[in-house]
């Protein structure tokens, strides 16, 4: 990988990784479109350190949330009444709404590696975004605000992000449905998405991190990769900032086409090949 295709990809995963279009989806399609061998070894320590960046700017970004919740949390817990506030509700049902991904991912795990070697797979799964998207506009009840998810919303959330272990299928945009379909307003669910994404993607990240140890040239591969980490961070806050802002008086439909428009061209450009 050159320093080129590092700012690249790193710039590509800060827009997609938040925005409901699929990351995975981007870092797998991009360098088939554009032809790059880039070697297996390398593109999976990459993925995982571009992953980390844009874990730091959802941390930075919500971190008076974070650091609201964390408190309440342990004065619910020293005061032996865990729910009694909502900040400190919130935590738990951010847990709760995490569990479903982590049981899915470790089950399915193989499965998951295969499709992220599938161009096809990724094309169709970009498609299942797009209809996820526009059922979440049709059906969604846009009533409740964050401050109302209940244990029951949490749960389903949490099993809309675990399709999203699929390339392809965006987490944000699975996750930001299954907010939607529970009744909650467009930010509110982005919101919760969001401040879900955190444990899903430290755990992924710490789980991986004992791979990239055993990897031969790591520390080589570093100085490379750091110019598309910074612009993946810095890519990735302000696509948080501006979907926030976005979704206040806009829909998810300009996604949804973008996803579909997206995996039928890769199904086209496979079947020409």
């Amino acid at each position: 990988m050159t320093f080129l295709q590092a700012i690249l990809l790193g710039i590509i995963q800060g827009l997609t990784e938040f925005l409901p279009v699929s990351s995975s989806a981007h870092l797998v399609l991009v360098p088939y479109l554009l032809g790059w061998e880039i070697p297996p070894e390398e593109a999976f320590v990459f993925n995982v350190l571009v992953q980390v960046a844009s874990l730091i700017a959802v941390i930075v970004f919500f971190s008076q949330d974070l650091a609201e919740i964390l408190k309440a949390a342990m004065r619910g817990l020293i005061q032996k009444s865990p729910f009694a506030e909502p900040a400190a509700r919130q935590g738990w049902l951010l847990i709760l709404a995490t569990i479903p991904a982590g049981l899915v991912g470790l089950a399915i795990k193989d499965l998951v590696e295969q499709a992220f070697a599938s161009p096809l797979a990724v094309a169709i799964f970009l498609l299942v975004t797009a209809g996820m998207l526009v059922l979440a506009e049709n059906l969604g009840g846009l009533e409740k605000d964050l401050v109302e998810v209940n244990w029951k919303d949490a749960l389903f959330i949490g099993l809309a992000q675990a399709i999203a272990i699929f390339p392809g299928v965006s987490r944000s945009g699975a996750t930001i449905t299954g907010g939607m379909l529970r009744g909650l307003k467009r930010p509110a669910a982005a919101r919760f998405a969001f401040l879900m994404a955190i444990p899903i993607m430290l755990a992924a990240g710490l789980l991986a991190g004992k791979d990239l140890t055993e990897i031969a040239g790591f520390s080589r591969l570093l100085p490379v990769f750091l110019p598309g980490l910074l612009a993946s961070a810095i890519v990735s806050y302000l696509s948080i900032r501006w979907l926030l802002a976005y979704l206040k008086k806009r829909r998810l439909y300009v996604f949804a086409a973008y996803c579909a428009l997206l995996g039928l061209i890769i199904m086209v450009a496979y079947a020409m090949n």
